[in-house]
C-alpha cells in the first residue's frame, strides 16, 4: 500500500499535486488520456470520453480471522449449604375404634356383625347402633319385620294424663321406649291393662322370632326407625304409634309417608311395630 501511495504521488503530483495514500475505504480517481497518457486527479469521479478512468482502492484486503482465544477454566463449585435441621415428628394418629363391642349374632346366618340395615336376631332389621356407647343397657335396636306389624292399633283407651303419676311416662328420647311402654301396661288406673287391642299391649305380647322382650318405641326411637329403614321394612305410607304420652287423651306417633311426627287422639287407629333393645 506504500508503494502504491508513492506511485500515485509521483502519477498525478505533475497535475494536480500529490494524493496521499489512506487507509480508508474510499476510491480514488484518476483519468488517463487516451492519446497522451497524461493523467489527472478527478474529485468528481468522473472522466470524458477521451479519458480511461483509472481508480484506486486503497482499503487493503480483510486479514485472516485469528484464532479463537483458549476457553478459560472452569471455577471451582462453591460448598453445598448447610443442611437444615429435622422438623419435630407429628404424634401419631389413634387407631379408631368402637365404643361398644361388635356382636357377630345379625345377617340372616346370624353370624354377621349387627350394623344399621342387617337382619336382626329377632328376624327384623336393625335400625340403630349405640356406636358411642351413649345408652345404658343395650347397644342395638332392632325393628320387628312386617310380618309381625299390628294393624287397626287404638293407643289405648286411657283418657288420663299420667305424666306427673308415671316416670318416663312422656319420655320420648332413645332409651325411653321400653319403660314407657311398660309403664303403660302397669297403669293400674285405668282399664288398659285389660285392654289387649293397644298399640303397647301388642307389642310386648310378641314372640316374633321367637324373641319375647318386644316393646313400643319412644318417639325419638320411631324417628330413627323412619331416618334409618328407608326402603327397608315393608312400612305402610301411614303412621305408627309411639309410647311417648303427650297429654291427657293424646300420644305421638311417627308419620312412615311423610316423616312428620303428629299428635293424635288415643283412640286413633295407627300401626305398631314392635321394638326390641339387646
Amino acid at each position: 500500500m506504500l508503494a502504491t501511495g508513492v506511485i500515485v504521488g509521483i502519477a498525478i503530483g505533475g497535475i494536480g499535486g500529490v494524493i496521499a495514500a489512506s487507509s480508508t475505504s474510499s476510491k480514488i480517481v484518476a483519468c488517463a488520456n487516451k492519446t497522451t497518457g497524461a493523467m489527472r486527479y478527478s474529485k468528481s469521479a468522473k472522466c470524458s470520453k477521451t479519458e480511461t478512468k483509472v481508480s484506486w482502492n486503497l482499503a487493503g484486503t480483510s486479514g485472516t480471522a485469528g484464532a479463537a482465544g483458549a476457553k478459560g477454566e472452569t471455577g471451582t463449585a462453591g460448598a453445598a449449604g448447610a443442611k437444615g435441621e429435622t422438623g419435630t415428628a407429628g404424634t401419631n394418629g389413634t387407631n379408631a375404634t368402637l365404643a361398644i363391642t361388635q356382636l357377630s349374632i345379625c345377617g340372616t346366618s346370624g353370624t354377621s356383625l349387627c350394623k344399621v340395615g342387617a337382619a336382626g336376631p329377632g328376624g327384623g332389621f336393625i335400625f340403630f347402633v349405640d356406636y358411642n356407647d351413649q345408652y345404658t343397657g343395650f347397644d342395638y335396636l332392632e325393628a320387628a319385620p312386617s310380618s309381625c306389624e299390628g294393624t287397626a292399633k287404638a293407643w289405648s283407651s286411657d283418657t288420663t294424663h299420667s305424666l306427673v303419676a308415671v316416670t318416663g311416662w312422656a319420655g320420648r328420647a332413645v332409651g325411653a321406649g321400653r319403660a314407657n311402654s311398660a309403664a303403660m301396661i302397669a297403669n293400674g288406673a285405668t282399664s288398659y291393662v285389660a285392654d289387649t287391642s293397644g298399640a303397647a299391649f301388642f307389642a310386648e305380647a310378641s314372640t316374633c322370632g321367637t324373641k319375647t322382650d318386644w316393646f313400643l318405641g319412644s318417639l325419638g326411637e320411631m324417628k330413627l326407625m323412619y331416618d334409618n329403614l328407608q326402603g327397608v321394612g315393608g312400612f305402610a305410607a301411614d303412621f305408627y304409634w309411639s309410647s311417648s304420652e303427650y297429654a291427657a287423651g293424646l300420644a305421638w306417633n311417627q308419620s312412615f309417608d311423610f316423616g312428620v311426627q303428629n299428635v293424635g287422639s288415643k283412640f286413633s287407629i295407627g300401626y305398631v311395630r314392635p321394638v326390641r333393645a339387646f
